[in-house]
């Protein structure tokens, strides 16, 4: 079973490697350290071709039947983004045409469909493979934003598959642990070259992919088993789902486009105004998740619990977020 982890660690690690040798030496997939962007945080041109490593390494996915559903799925999610990485030519339009399709196919080939909300909610078929489509690429779109400093995208992605893995253990779902420790072991020979030197970023393309996946693995945890709470679930997915969506609720309050870039993310706050330092940032909010993570986790079957730990998130969340902001305008 270790092998499930150890031999997508050594291929993504490798690829990676590989990747970051070459992009030098012939100056593609690099980001530009001198672009003048609101999430550029890193001092040297950085290859941000991640997602090729970590979809080498899940390439093991094809020795499992119920990774094999999810190839072409995971394939559609990463070309939403790698199109963007390497020469901006994938329209916003496109871009969500193929999140919705890569949503769509997962959905149709492993019926993993949220209609139970927990607590008596229940929602028809129909209704419910809306709202998971939605949840699917809302999270992709989430894990790209959280996506600013070394290890924190990653980091949390990890962290969420640790808590998956566990539960799934727990239901007896080999099958699905196993795909889960492919997906881990893929993810962490990332890691290991981002974090803390930031030698390779994620790029959209791994962003939207490690998103797109752990949405599916948690929407397929919430609809195939009873004692696994929906909120279990959001609780788990709660610092990039409320990152995005108080993003769209502060940049409309300000009359701005929520696809509008800015600096004031909370992430970018922290940075500014406590660590001063970029894996740092990261290191203090996987920090600030952890035991909230580890709590939802243990008690995976408890809404009331989990729906308590998620405003508990929520509202240290826009505690510090207030205070950071305050002291970023006084500067």
């Amino acid at each position: 079973m270790i092998s499930l982890f150890i031999y997508p660690f050594l291929l993504s690690l490798g690829v990676l490697m590989a990747i970051i040798y070459f992009s030098h030496k012939h100056q593609f997939f690099l980001d530009d350290s001198s672009h003048d962007k609101p999430q550029n945080y890193h001092e040297e041109s950085t290859p941000r071709a991640g997602g090729i490593g970590i979809i080498s390494g899940m390439l093991l996915l094809l020795l499992s039947p119920f990774g094999l559903k999810l190839i072409l799925p995971i394939i559609l999610a990463f070309m939403s983004g790698i199109f963007e990485d390497y020469h901006n030519s994938l329209s916003p339009r496109r871009r969500l045409a193929l999140q919705i399709t890569a949503a769509l196919s997962a959905i149709w080939l492993t019926d993993a469909v949220v209609t139970y909300l927990g607590l008596g909610i229940s929602m028809p078929y129909w209704m419910g493979v809306i709202f998971s489509t939605f949840a699917i690429v809302g999270m992709m779109n989430a894990i790209n934003i959280i996506d600013g400093f070394n290890g924190l995208a990653s980091g949390i992605i990890i962290l969420i598959l640790l808590s998956f893995s566990t539960t799934a253990y727990t239901q007896e779902n080999i099958a699905l642990f196993n795909i889960i420790l492919i997906t881990l072991g893929s993810t962490v020979g990332f890691f290991l070259l981002n974090f803390p030197k930031g030698k390779i970023f994620l790029g959209d393309g791994g962003a939207y992919m490690l998103g797109f996946i752990v949405a599916i693995l948690g929407i397929f945890l919430a609809s195939n088993y009873e004692s696994v709470s929906p909120w279990y679930v959001l609780a788990i997915f709660i610092y990039p789902v409320w990152e995005v969506l108080f993003s769209i609720i502060r940049k409309l309050y300000i009359g701005l486009s929520p696809m509008q870039p800015d600096s004031n993310h909370f992430h970018m706050l922290v940075y500014r105004q406590i660590t001063h330092s970029n894996p740092l940032t990261a290191f203090f909010i996987l920090v600030m998740c952890i035991p909230f993570m580890s709590v939802s986790t243990l008690y995976y079957d408890r809404s009331i619990l989990n729906i308590i730990l998620a405003c508990s998130f929520i509202t240290l969340y826009m505690s510090l977020y207030f205070y950071l902001y305050r002291k970023d305008l006084a500067q």
